[in-house]
């Protein structure tokens, strides 16, 4: 992950967890589309951030885990959501991660915060996580042209979608599109891959 990132996401992780969990409304499309494609089974949330999303998961019946980077998230979420499971641990390499044990992987608008080298070994990565059949949930924010940093000094890279689907070639694509996020106004792609079983 980009440490300029991390570092700000620790410094100021109650006002983006406000932001998130207390402005934002929740995000019913996401909540649709994993109650469509998630199965029963062990779940993780990666880049879980406040903790928003794990806790949607273990309320609806998703044995979750939710890891993410940021000291100072991990700690806001465990705030928010006593009794959820939160770790720290970061893309590309997810080192306290086993291969093959998870049913679902959730990774809600994280990518697109790590360096465009490391975009296609993430993907990777999440996939050797899943066991047999398991589900992907994967969507980042678009960014044209170069890299950019928003107003806080956050990175939003640049990077070819291709990066993403040659490291999903060897799934099934279940779901494949652009939006517009209603929360941010910002052009989102989203993926839903499953492994084959």
């Amino acid at each position: 992950m980009d440490d300029r990132t991390i570092r700000l996401y620790d410094e100021a992780a109650a006002e983006y967890a406000a932001d998130w969990e207390d402005d934002q409304p929740p995000p019913e499309d996401l909540y649709a589309i994993l109650r469509e494609h998630f199965t029963t089974g062990p779940t993780t949330d990666i880049g879980c951030g406040s903790g928003r999303d794990t806790a949607w998961l273990c309320e609806n019946g998703y044995d979750t885990v939710g890891f993410d980077a940021s000291d100072g998230l991990i700690a806001e979420a465990k705030r928010r959501h006593p009794g959820v499971r939160f770790e720290k641990d970061a893309l590309p390499a997810l080192e306290t991660l086993s291969d093959g044990a998870y049913a679902n992987i959730l990774c809600e608008t994280v990518i697109m915060h790590l360096p465009p080298d490391e975009v296609g070994a993430a993907v990777t990565r999440m996939a050797a996580l899943l066991a047999p059949g398991g589900t992907l949930y994967l969507s980042w924010r678009m960014t044209q042209g170069e890299n950019q940093r928003d107003k806080s000094g956050r990175l939003y890279a640049a990077f070819d979608k291709s990066a993403v689907m040659d490291a999903l070639a060897s799934m099934d694509i279940l779901m494949d599109e652009r939006i517009v996020s209603k929360s941010s106004g910002r052009v989102i792609h989203r993926v839903v891959a499953r492994k084959a079983s």
